[in-house]
């Protein structure tokens, strides 16, 4: 694999690819093959031995998913990274991986409903337990902690609310503490934040979701530093979440434009964001970089642009969000984010469903809340069906 973490993040992002074949093409090849050849019984008891580094069988290494890798651990500045079939796989591997029976969690209470309920119903069957904190309440973890608490994990932004986190607070709490520190930076990409450098120890991705940018393909990857990630390698390679290279080799391609992409995202984002906190028919509306979040300072420092995630209320409570919702004709309506296409969502009743209305409310979703994953289409044609919407 040629080094190219010299370059800055777009040039690396591209030029970062596997050593050419002996057909010397310019972009990298597809490897689709379940395992690969020895020359002898020595060369393949070696490799099994771990003596030599080389690929012997996809679930635990190919060419396309190293590739893959390696680009990311470059642009979070991490040693290393594992690759899984999904954002969920990583974040589950990331737990078992590094949690005991026994064990303590303390978690920002915004987080993605499936995450909920890794901490809620599955954890807790292994004697795992979690406790939640609230995301402006970071001064509270002291009175939190258990001597059983191995880690504490926050996404930042958060999912649907867009809520931002003070991680640097966080990096330093769980060094104080000797706790591991994990970060899931889906919504930022390691384009707009490295939470590496704020004292994580861990970062979590869905590449399914901007680094894909095309709603095309699953996938999910944790980076971090070299002797967590090797437990968390052996965890996953026994267990068997792995990456396809297929899936890999698409993500891969996609990560050489997601400057580009993230950029325009986020111009797009801010300026519907504006125009959304100035309608009538809007009570409020969440973006990192309108000066009205309350973390607007925070995110300024932690981020180098908001985000596409815009989070807002619609007058009227949870009718008026689906009459609005049922007016959209642009934007499509799906549980994805993060895709070329906009994207509505009613978190309520579909992304965080299995929360209860109090737990909702907790975290900030309303019955009329929308979630808009602003993607590549001119700004106007989105803004113009927005508003169609709104007012009808």
């Amino acid at each position: 694999m040629e080094k190219k973490s010299k370059f800055k993040f777009e040039t690396s992002a591209i030029r970062t690819q596997m050593e050419r074949s002996s057909f010397s093409e310019h972009s990298a090849p597809l490897h689709l093959t379940s395992s690969f050849v020895f020359e002898d019984a020595e060369e393949m008891r070696a490799s099994f031995a771990e003596e030599k580094e080389r690929n012997i069988y996809s679930r635990f290494s190919n060419p396309n998913t190293s590739e893959f890798i390696q680009k990311v651990t470059q642009m979070e500045e991490a040693e290393d990274g594992v690759a899984f079939a999904s954002g969920m796989g990583a974040v589950f591997a990331s737990f078992a991986t590094f949690l005991n029976t026994g064990d303590h969690v303390l978690s920002a209470r915004a987080v993605f409903g499936s995450t909920h309920a890794l901490f809620t119903k599955y954890l807790p069957k292994w004697g795992i337990d979690t406790t939640y904190f609230a995301v402006d309440a970071i001064d509270s973890l002291e009175n939190l902690i258990q001597p059983n608490t191995k880690c504490i994990y926050v996404e930042s932004p958060t999912n649907p609310g867009v809520d931002i986190l003070d991680l640097e607070a966080l990096g330093k709490f769980a060094k104080k503490h000797q706790i591991l520190f994990i970060v899931d930076n889906c919504f930022a990409t390691p384009y707009l934040q490295q939470p590496i450098r704020f004292g994580a120890d861990l970062v979590i991705h869905s590449a399914t979701k901007l680094m894909d940018g095309q709603g095309r393909v699953l996938g999910g990857i944790t980076v971090g530093k070299r002797e967590l990630i090797r437990e968390l390698y052996l965890f996953a390679r026994n267990t068997g979440a792995s990456l396809s290279p297929f899936n890999a080799w698409v993500l891969s391609k996609s990560l050489e434009t997601l400057a580009v992409r993230v950029d325009r995202h986020c111009d797009s984002a801010l300026i519907i964001a504006e125009k959304l906190e100035k309608h009538p028919q809007v009570n409020w509306v969440k973006y990192p970089f309108l000066p009205s979040h309350p973390q607007h300072a925070l995110a300024l420092k932690q981020m180098k642009k908001g985000g596409n995630i815009i989070s807002f209320e619609v007058k009227g409570g949870l009718d008026s969000g689906r009459k609005f919702i049922n007016k959209i004709q642009l934007c499509s309506l799906s549980a994805n984010l993060g895709d070329s296409r906009s994207i509505i969502t009613h978190p309520s009743s579909t992304t965080h469903s299995k929360l209860s209305e109090t737990e909702q409310l907790e975290v900030g979703i309303t019955p009329g809340m929308i979630r808009l994953s602003v993607g590549l289409e001119h700004n106007e044609d989105i803004w113009n069906d927005l508003n169609k919407a709104l007012h009808a």
